[in-house]
């Protein structure tokens, strides 16, 4: 007979993320341990955590893995703050109905449709055109993004020919498309970490589909005009010396200020309610066990809105601490703080 194990605590009741920099993580009893870079020991609890990040300069061994694995903690290996996600350890650790709805929502037209709307008017703060198809929506985008790189390219007084970027010759980029693609990178790392960390499939899109980091890209999108882009173009206009690393350090530094990660994960439920229309999510998605928590433990229970961009721009752009959040959130698609700077 096999041991009795205790009981795993479900996902949802779970803090989000825990972060191990410069350190080991080790099996000591039955508890997963933590050795930082001056030698203190501390105990992680991994039995309530949702995901461990491990950062750059972190060691994990096998048992620890192991350790992990039976208590459904995700592990990803990221990038300082998570600004790039390099692997991910067992995926999936989520309840499935997630992924199940996401691929539902995907393959149907018309709620990937709907969602694809919900994405185009948080990205623009408008309602889209009627009778669009996703295909006439992407098109538009693309001239939207067009036109924001031109007007940040005369506020800054950089010189714009254009989005042109080789991945297999990195130095023959301009300084501006360097300082682009590092920014946009951070920003992946940042989404991506969140779409695994919820248990959603970075490769189910609704507005960029076809390969493995479609949806990420669809997430990505709805921040990089507001928080990539600006970042980007302003560090190019003051110097081109070691503008990648400047551009992800202070990418990485503001999105660990307002906490752009957790801020995300919850919201990605709210952003899919757009494609269900009225009915709302049918019961056999949400087939799982009836599992009481507090509200406060429970942050995919609440429908909390996505944060808005603008948001988390003017946040970043500020030396005051991130906003609490609202007890009664509005629609996640609301045209509010209208006197934002961006």
């Amino acid at each position: 007979m096999k041991p009795n194990k205790p009981p795993v605590m479900p996902l949802r009741n779970r803090i989000t993320v825990f972060s191990v920099e410069y350190g080991s993580v080790e099996v000591d009893g039955a508890a997963l341990v933590v050795t930082d870079a001056r030698g203190i020991r501390a105990q992680l609890p991994v039995g309530v955590s949702a995901v461990l990040m491990l950062e750059p300069g972190t060691t994990i061994t096998h048992a620890a893995v192991k350790l992990c694995a039976e208590n459904r903690t995700l592990i990803i290996w990221t990038g300082e703050a998570g600004v790039r996600l390099y692997s991910a350890g067992q995926e999936g650790a989520a309840h499935s109905y997630r992924l199940l709805r996401q691929a539902r929502l995907a393959l149907n037209p018309k709620s990937r449709l709907a969602v694809a709307r919900a994405m185009y008017r948080m990205r623009f703060y408008e309602e889209p055109p009627r009778k669009r198809s996703i295909e006439q929506l992407r098109g538009m985008e693309g001239a939207r993004v067009r036109a924001i790189y031109r007007r940040l390219a005369e506020e800054h007084g950089v010189d714009w020919q254009g989005r042109h970027y080789d991945r297999a010759d990195w130095g023959s980029q301009d300084p501006v498309n360097r300082a682009l693609s590092a920014a946009n990178a951070c920003l992946y790392g940042v989404c991506h970490a969140a779409i695994l960390i919820a248990g959603y499939s970075a490769a189910l899109g609704f507005i960029h589909t076809g390969y493995p980091l479609a949806f990420v890209h669809d997430l990505a999108d709805l921040y990089k005009m507001e928080l990539a882009a600006p970042t980007a173009f302003r560090l190019a206009a003051e110097s081109e010396q070691n503008l990648d690393r400047r551009v992800r350090h202070a990418l990485r530094d503001g999105f660990r200020r307002v906490k752009l990660l957790e801020r995300i994960i919850p919201g990605i439920e709210t952003l899919l309610d757009a494609g269900e229309g009225k009915q709302g999510m049918p019961e056999e998605l949400g087939g799982c066990r009836v599992e009481t928590a507090r509200p406060e433990d429970a942050p995919w229970q609440h429908r909390p809105r996505l944060p808005d961009a603008r948001e988390v721009a003017a946040e970043l752009q500020s030396d005051r601490p991130p906003k609490p959040a609202r007890s009664k959130p509005p629609s996640p698609f609301d045209d509010i703080d209208d006197g934002l700077p961006f």
